[in-house]
C-alpha cells in the first residue's frame, strides 16, 4: 500500500514548530517550480538560482504568516511572482531587447556547421537543443515582465486562469488579456523568423549553434537549459487553459514542451541559514 504524502499545510505547521525535516521536505517539493519560473524570467541560470534562494528564504522565514486561506502553493507562487516582478533587472533585461533587436542579432549569426564535433564536451544533439531552448527563452525577454509572467504561468506551466491570476494578484480577465497580448507578440515574431514555427523561415537551430558559441551565448561546458531535466513541461501541467485550445498554438507548444529542470537543491542551504533563528510569525 502506497504511503500517503504529507500535505503542504501539515508540513508548514510542523516546520513552524521547528521541525527542520518538514522544512526540508517542503522546500524540496517546491524549489524546482520556483527555479523554472525564475530561469524563464531572467534567462541566466546563475541569476535564476540566486532568485530562487531569495524567494524561498522569503517564504520560509514568513511561514508563520500562512493562514491556510488558500493552498500553500498559491501562497508561495504569489511570493515568487512579486519577487520576480520587483527584483532588480537582470543583465538580459538591462539590454531592453525588443523583437526587432533580437531579429537583428539572429541575422548577424552566420549559418554554419559545428566544426570538430568530437572535441566538444557534449554531443551535438545536446548543443542544438541548448541553442533551441536558449533562443526561445531569450524571445521571452522581449516581453515586459507582466506579459512574460502571464505567458510562463498560463502557457508554459499550463496554470489555470484562476490560479495564475491569483498568483499575479489580478483578475482572471486581466490575466487573459496579458496572456493574449504575449501570445500575439511572440507569434508575430516567430512566424516571420523562426524555422520551428514556419518552415519557410531560414533560421535553424542546428545552423546557429556554432555562432551562438562564438558569441558567448552558448557554453558547451555549462549548459543552461538542457541539463538536469526532470520531465517535459506538459507532463506537469494538467490544467491547460481551455480558452487556448481552439487557437493556433504551434509556437506556444514549443514552450509548453520545454524540459522541467531540477535546478539547485537549496534545502540544506536554507536549513543552515535558519537553524539558528526562529521563524517569523508576525
Amino acid at each position: 500500500m502506497a504511503a500517503v504524502e504529507t500535505s503542504d499545510e501539515d508540513l508548514v505547521f510542523a516546520a513552524v514548530q521547528g521541525e527542520l525535516a518538514a522544512l526540508d521536505t517542503l522546500v524540496r517539493r517546491h524549489q524546482s517550480w520556483v527555479f523554472n519560473l525564475a530561469l524563464r524570467m531572467v534567462w541566466r541560470r546563475e541569476v535564476a538560482e540566486d532568485a530562487t534562494q531569495d524567494i524561498l528564504i522569503k517564504a520560509v522565514t514568513h511561514l508563520g504568516t500562512f493562514e491556510g486561506r488558500s493552498k500553500f502553493s498559491t501562497w508561495l507562487h504569489r511570493i515568487a511572482v512579486n519577487h520576480l516582478l520587483n527584483v532588480r533587472k537582470s543583465e538580459m533585461e538591462e539590454k531592453a531587447m525588443t523583437f526587432t533587436d533580437m531579429a537583428a542579432s539572429l541575422d548577424t549569426v552566420m549559418d554554419e556547421e559545428l566544426a570538430d564535433v568530437k572535441s566538444l564536451p557534449v554531443e551535438m544533439v545536446l548543443l542544438v537543443e541548448e541553442a533551441r531552448l536558449g533562443c526561445i527563452t531569450a524571445m521571452l525577454m522581449c516581453l515586459d515582465r507582466r506579459q512574460r509572467l502571464a505567458f510562463i504561468l498560463g502557457e508554459v506551466f499550463g496554470e489555470s486562469g484562476d490560479a495564475a491570476a491569483a498568483a499575479m494578484e489580478i483578475s482572471p480577465a486581466n490575466f487573459r488579456q496579458l496572456l493574449s497580448r504575449a501570445r500575439h507578440d511572440l507569434y508575430q515574431f516567430m512566424n516571420h523568423k523562426c524555422g520551428l514555427v514556419n518552415t519557410a523561415n531560414p533560421c535553424r537551430c542546428a545552423r546557429k549553434a556554432a555562432g551562438f558559441m562564438r558569441n558567448g551565448w552558448l557554453d558547451s561546458s555549462n549548459l543552461q537549459f538542457s541539463k538536469d531535466r526532470i520531465a517535459e513541461m506538459r507532463d506537469g501541467a494538467p490544467a491547460h487553459l481551455e480558452e487556448l485550445q481552439k487557437l493556433d498554438r504551434q509556437h506556444a507548444q514549443l514552450y509548453h514542451t520545454q524540459p522541467f529542470l531540477a535546478g539547485p537543491d537549496l534545502a540544506d542551504n536554507l536549513r543552515h541559514l535558519l537553524s539558528q533563528s526562529r521563524f517569523d510569525k508576525n
